[in-house]
């Protein structure tokens, strides 16, 4: 029988009663964190104490029925989260919640009681080995919509050592809709409702992997005036046993039909290849939760239709599930053979009314969806059903298998998504990387996940990050690291080939290159190897400038001499014309000056040098 940790779980029984969360962060959001061993903690009240677990140690009422506002207070001033809006989102008490990896449980406290604790040097019990340890957290200011409110706490090893972390948790009011976790529509105080986007967080801090945990001590109080609110928190559990084969990001929130009682049949390809597989579905950005009826994997033979009879998908051991907003679930491991360098169809009942879903927005893949009423076509080999064709990958984000060696991440935009190769070829240069890693064997071959997004930024949003929007470019990259490379399945290595879009935008190359810093910061904070690409040149296009180009020059100089980065690879140089180096060479130009063509891809892809992505 194939044996697999639950995800997000410290991995012993004895260890689920913690509770859990972790999630996006927003860019310096994470600091870094002493792993080294350090000095028994100093004396401190609070901290001295036997370590308990987090809801023994709540102490404010976050929550509140809007038929009762005054019975709870959580920013000092009578202000408190919307019960009913909580509800409409999935996020019911005791509810178990899985948000960039980890298996998270909103605080079990009925509306008007204590359901969190302000952090001021508590020690909570916290034991176990984990890749990260997260926490459920918001910020808070009385009596205004305040700032981001952080400090410093410690992590105690059973060894004896300890390290620290810094913990920021953004304002309840105030805080970045990008990087939230969820967002409610009400704000209750002691007068009545307010409309007001009010947000809970995520944030995750690294820790020492393979050192058993014996408790965490929270930051101290940050002020007289402002809280720092933790509702949960965890360690997200290591995934060696899995190798990322496919992966696309969230690049918005879009209204869709609405949908009623359809099946999508999403193709996507494969990677790496293994004999047991589980699929990744998020609700990102939502703000309502999404039932699954039923899911099936099979190989492609031929548009919609399956090579194979589809196998069965359950989660938790049920045919469906509900995604809570914000929210993702893994399906259950299942025996099925997924060949590298392979076409797969994952086919999603939705069982009910669908007016908007968490997209991927660009594919160069046509994916198909069955009609309205015409019920759970989950199962059906062939493709009379399905009759209409998708341009975008809803809900649907990652594809492992079992074994392997672990996943290398591509985070880009439109070039890395493959806006201008041959559409249904699988030419994107991180599709011809991975054949160049199969091929060979002195490296290992890793799993290769493309997160480009079409439009993306290094430095600033495109996406608003809450409800429906037409802009599908995403969040910036600083944004969406947690999710799309850190929380990533096995996740060792991360290239980075962004910024022509900051640059074209008018973004100033000293707030891209910080941007850089930062990331690749966090990366190795997390024990990723970080590499990054020059950004390719795009004279010709109509907003690639004189200026523009300046600004691409600096960075690429950056990039180049730098030296904090473990690998560079020039992109700049493998399509430049060396008489126009503004311009790429014309045999590599898709036509519009901006986009390399499949011949572009594979000089990116050539210009790797394989040794250094280990």
């Amino acid at each position: 029988m194939l044996r697999t940790p639950r995800l997000g779980t410290v991995g012993a029984r004895r260890h689920r009663r913690t509770t859990a969360l972790a999630g996006a962060v927003a860019v310096g959001a994470v600091c870094a964190v002493a792993l080294a061993n350090t000095p028994a903690l100093a004396a401190n009240p609070a901290a001295a104490k036997e370590p308990l677990p987090l809801e023994r140690l709540f102490d404010n009422r976050a929550v509140s029925d809007d038929a009762r506002p005054a019975a709870a207070d959580f920013d000092g001033s009578g202000g408190s989260f919307s019960a009913q809006d909580l509800a409409a989102a999935g996020w019911t008490p005791g509810r178990a919640l899985d948000i960039d990896a980890s298996h998270l449980t909103w605080p079990r406290p009925a509306p008007g009681r204590a359901d969190n604790v302000r952090a001021a040097g508590q020690s909570v019990r916290l034991t176990g080995r984990g890749e990260a340890l997260t926490f459920l957290v918001a910020g808070s200011t009385k009596g205004a919509a305040g700032n981001t409110v952080g400090g410093k706490g410690t992590v105690r090893y059973r060894d004896g050592s300890s390290g620290t972390y810094t913990l920021t948790a953004p304002d309840w009011r105030r805080g970045p809709l990008t990087t939230k976790a969820v967002g409610l529509a009400h704000r209750n105080t002691r007068d009545g409702q307010r409309t007001e986007t009010t947000r809970l967080y995520t944030v995750t801090v690294p820790v020492a992997r393979g050192r058993e945990i014996s408790s965490v001590v929270l930051p101290k109080d940050p002020g007289a005036t402002t809280d720092l609110h933790v509702f949960s928190m965890a360690l997200r559990a290591p995934t060696k046993e899995w190798t990322g084969s496919w992966a696309a990001s969230t690049s918005g929130y879009a209204a869709v039909g609405p949908w009623t009682d359809r099946t999508l049949r999403l193709v996507v390809h494969s990677s790496a290849g293994g004999p047991v597989t589980r699929v990744r579905l998020e609700n990102t950005f939502a703000q309502r939760p999404v039932r699954i009826g039923h899911a099936t994997v099979a190989l492609q033979d031929k548009g919609a239709g399956a090579a194979g009879r589809p196998v069965p998908l359950t989660f938790g051991g049920r045919d469906g599930a509900e995604i809570p907003a914000g929210a993702q679930r893994f399906s259950d491991p299942v025996r099925f053979t997924v060949p590298p360098d392979a076409n797969l169809l994952v086919s999603i009942h939705l069982p009910g009314t669908v007016r908007a879903v968490p997209v991927h927005s660009y594919t160069s893949q046509v994916s198909y969806l069955s009609a309205d009423g015409l019920g759970d076509r989950t199962g059906e080999r062939g493709q009379g059903v399905f009759t209409e064709k998708l341009d975008s990958w809803p809900l649907l984000t990652g594809v492992d298998v079992g074994g392997g060696p672990g996943s290398l991440v591509t985070l880009g935009d439109s070039i890395t998504d493959g806006e201008a190769a041959t559409p249904g070829a699988n030419g994107r240069w991180p599709d011809l990387l991975a054949r160049r890693l199969r091929a060979q064997h002195t490296v290992p071959a890793l799993g290769v996940l493309n997160h480009g997004i079409s439009g993306n930024r290094v430095v600033s949003d495109r996406y608003p990050g809450d409800g429906t929007s037409t802009v599908k470019s995403g969040v910036s990259a600083g944004n969406r690291l947690e999710r799309d490379v850190l929380a990533q399945t096995s996740a060792r290595t991360v290239i980075v080939f962004e910024g022509v879009n900051d640059i074209r935008a008018g973004t100033k190359a000293d707030a891209v290159i910080a941007a850089l810093r930062s990331i690749s910061a966090r990366a190795h904070e997390r024990g990723l190897r970080v590499a990054v690409a020059t950004i390719a040149p795009c004279g010709g296009f109509y907003d690639c400038t004189p200026e523009a180009d300046a600004q691409r020059t600096a960075i690429n100089r950056h990039i180049r001499t730098a030296g904090i980065y473990d690998a560079v690879f020039d992109f700049d140089a493998a399509i430049r014309d060396p008489q126009h180096p503004e311009r790429m060479l014309p045999g590599f130009d898709a036509g519009d000056h901006l986009h390399p063509n499949d011949a572009g891809m594979k000089a990116f892809s050539d210009s790797v040098d394989l040794r250094k992505l280990v």
